[in-house]
């Protein structure tokens, strides 16, 4: 490991729901740069339409802003000319456990530069990378979701393969005992952007919000099995990104305003629910609140 520190045993990367404290983010300043750049990327890159640059700086400083207040440390990814607008989701590019940082292999071509961008980054801050996904595997880290510290399910679709879930099993085989393979389905279709995390977000230790819909039975089934709760996002609120949420801490979550049927199947279930205008940096790239963060270190 030469001088990096290994994350500290006091906090713990293997939970998806423990209070974050520290996050990586990159701010649409530095991902989409300017109105031009976004003009000229987001057709090509599958975004419902170009944001508005200057609108999504101002509902990014809010995001922040909604952050900060959950005493979170944020660390802000540089500029750089070899990522496109998508690096604004900084979740995908790498998946953290309690050893350290493993790069993916990006399944959508023209991201394939942002985990290298990331792994400059991680070591500016001495934090340990445990390896890297390598070709022809490919891994989005918007497909791990960590069930325990034992356990990671991973979807398997169009931005992670068989090879990569293999790949990843073999760097965390001293970490984790259970990796289970998701199948994803084609949904719209192999440019569209369904991760495992399109269609579950953890909410506490027992509680999941999920889009049974498009959920294979046999995942569902093994969720129940271990008496984790499912609350099911209405059909009217999918493509709105109502299932893609953060949990800030237990029971705690972030989710784009306008889901207003999730958010009172969440609030009946005692959760606190904050909201933020996604409209420019979430609805128009799929993006949500999980996909816009990459927590690193998660209280235990």
């Amino acid at each position: 490991m030469g001088n990096y520190q290994k994350i500290s045993m006091a906090y713990s990367c293997h939970n998806m729901v423990n209070p974050i404290k520290k996050i990586i983010l990159k701010h649409p300043k530095d991902a989409f740069k300017d109105q031009e750049t976004i003009n000229k990327q987001f057709s090509r890159l599958n975004y419902f339409e170009a944001p508005n640059f200057n609108r999504a700086i101002s509902d990014y400083d809010k995001f922040v802003s909604l952050l900060i207040s959950f005493d979170i440390e944020l660390h802000f990814l540089p500029k750089d000319n070899s990522t496109s607008i998508d690096s604004i989701y900084t979740h995908d590019p790498c998946v953290v456990s309690n050893n350290g940082v493993i790069l993916c292999n990006m399944g959508k071509k023209s991201r394939l530069a942002e985990p290298n961008t990331m792994e400059e980054y991680f070591k500016s801050i001495q934090l340990p990378i445990l390896g890297r996904i390598k070709a022809p595997g490919t891994l989005e880290g918007g497909d791990v979701v960590w069930i325990d510290e034992k356990t990671i399910a991973v979807g398997e679709g169009y931005r992670t393969n068989k090879e990569g879930i293999k790949q990843l099993k073999y760097l965390l085989s001293d970490q984790v005992e259970n990796v289970i393979s998701v199948p994803i389905p084609h949904w719209s279709g192999p440019e569209d952007c369904l991760h495992l995390m399109s269609n579950i977000s953890p909410i506490d230790h027992n509680l999941y919000l999920v889009y049974s819909r498009l959920l294979p039975v046999p995942f569902r089934k093994y969720l129940l099995d271990r008496n984790i709760e499912l609350i099911d996002v209405p059909d009217e609120e999918y493509e709105s990104m109502g299932c893609n949420v953060l949990a800030v801490a237990p029971r705690k979550v972030i989710m784009i305003n306008g889901n207003s049927i999730t958010k009172q199947l969440l609030e009946k279930k005692d959760i606190d629910v904050y909201t933020y205008d996604g409209a420019e940096i979430s609805i128009k790239g799929a993006g949500g609140p999980t996909c816009l963060t990459r927590p690193f270190v998660r209280s235990i």
